[in-house]
């Protein structure tokens, strides 16, 4: 199939195609979709051989956002308080750095072939994930091609493991682990020792690192891990309030919650205020990720900060370097993070 022929099933001129095929920013979003969707359906391989072949590339990066937990809600990623300031920083840097970014979310597992077909178009020269690992076997064929790729939030020695540690792959990551430790000893330095764990999707490699360090770091101190004070919230506000909820309702009552993300401590709050629960005199809370909206709260959310903005930008500056030279080395970053204590947090009740 030819772009003559896609422009007459789109009902646009071909020129219009090629604006569309090259990403130009002066299409109307409706006529971007409809010739996007022809392309799709007639599964329309466009040729930019003799670009390619003269070694300039497209100056284009793919940003791919991995959420199937989000598939039913596909505009909320980009109001996520990670995802939202992770991509704008991203996309500032790339384009002060001379490249374009294409950004596509990942909903379902049929999603990861656009990836693959990015590639092999040639739209991009190069591709930063931001996901989880259960679709680790889908990232392995995308890191087989062999073309530069970023990965966030994977666990270096699991790729290692699968063999994706090559010259064409990094990582970037966060110390969660480290801030999850700090955050946990806050709470039992004010006394507290029961102490609830707000956990998230445990196939990320971020959800298992803050599970691990809540595990370990009351065991450090002489407190037995409980099971039942573990509740899933799937790092997101409307589950971590319904699963808190239920929890409340069976009578539980921790002294202190420690949520691993931002949205699920904002769960957290919303079933509080069902229960009638004060923050911080009836019970403790942290978060983690340090979002906007956490100095806003009131009483202000004490919270774990990531250098998301940091991470972003390392992220944006490492595929440009890696498209320019190729063949550099397999690398892995993992950026600190902070405790910022702020209102949310106060001794526990009678020893708790």
């Amino acid at each position: 199939m030819r772009s003559e022929d896609i422009a007459k099933l789109a009902g646009v001129s071909r020129s219009t195609v090629s604006r569309v095929i090259n990403q130009y920013p002066n299409v109307p979003e409706e006529t971007r979709r409809k010739v996007m969707k022809v392309i799709e359906e007639h599964h329309y391989e466009p040729n930019t051989n003799a670009r390619v072949l003269a070694g300039k590339g497209t100056d284009t990066i793919g940003l791919f956002v991995i959420s199937t937990a989000e598939q039913t809600r596909s505009n909320r990623i980009y109001q996520n308080s990670y995802f939202a300031p992770f991509v704008d920083a991203l996309v500032d840097t790339a384009n002060a750095l001379g490249y374009y970014v294409l950004i596509h979310t990942v909903y379902s597992e049929e999603d990861f072939q656009k990836i693959r077909q990015a590639f092999s178009q040639k739209r991009i020269d190069g591709g930063v994930i931001v996901g989880t690992q259960k679709n680790l076997e889908e990232i392995r064929s995308i890191a087989q091609l062999g073309e530069p790729l970023v990965l966030i939030d994977y666990d270096p020695a699991e790729l290692a493991l699968h063999h994706m540690d090559s010259n064409t792959v990094s990582v970037i990551n966060s110390k969660d682990y480290a801030g999850s430790c700090e955050a946990v000893r806050h709470l039992i330095g004010l006394g507290h020792r029961d102490i609830a764990f707000i956990s998230g999707r445990l196939n990320t490699h971020s959800g298992r690192e803050r599970f691990r360090a809540y595990e370990n770091t009351l065991k450090e101190h002489g407190i037995p891990y409980r099971e039942e004070l573990v509740i899933d919230g799937d790092f997101r506000r409307k589950p971590s309030y319904e699963a808190i909820s239920a929890f409340l309702a069976s009578g539980a009552r921790p002294s202190a919650f420690f949520a691993a993300n931002d949205e699920m401590a904002l769960g957290a709050l919303d079933a509080f205020r069902e229960f009638g629960l004060r923050v911080p005199e009836d019970v403790s809370l942290i978060g983690f990720d340090d979002s906007q909206i956490a100095s806003r709260l009131t009483p202000a959310l004490t919270s774990v900060r990531v250098p998301i903005a940091d991470m972003s930008r390392t992220a944006a500056e490492t595929i440009v370097t890696m498209c320019r030279k190729p063949n550099s080395a397999f690398s892995a970053v993992s950026f600190p993070t902070e405790l910022v204590v702020r209102e949310s947090c106060s001794d526990a009740p009678n020893g708790r």
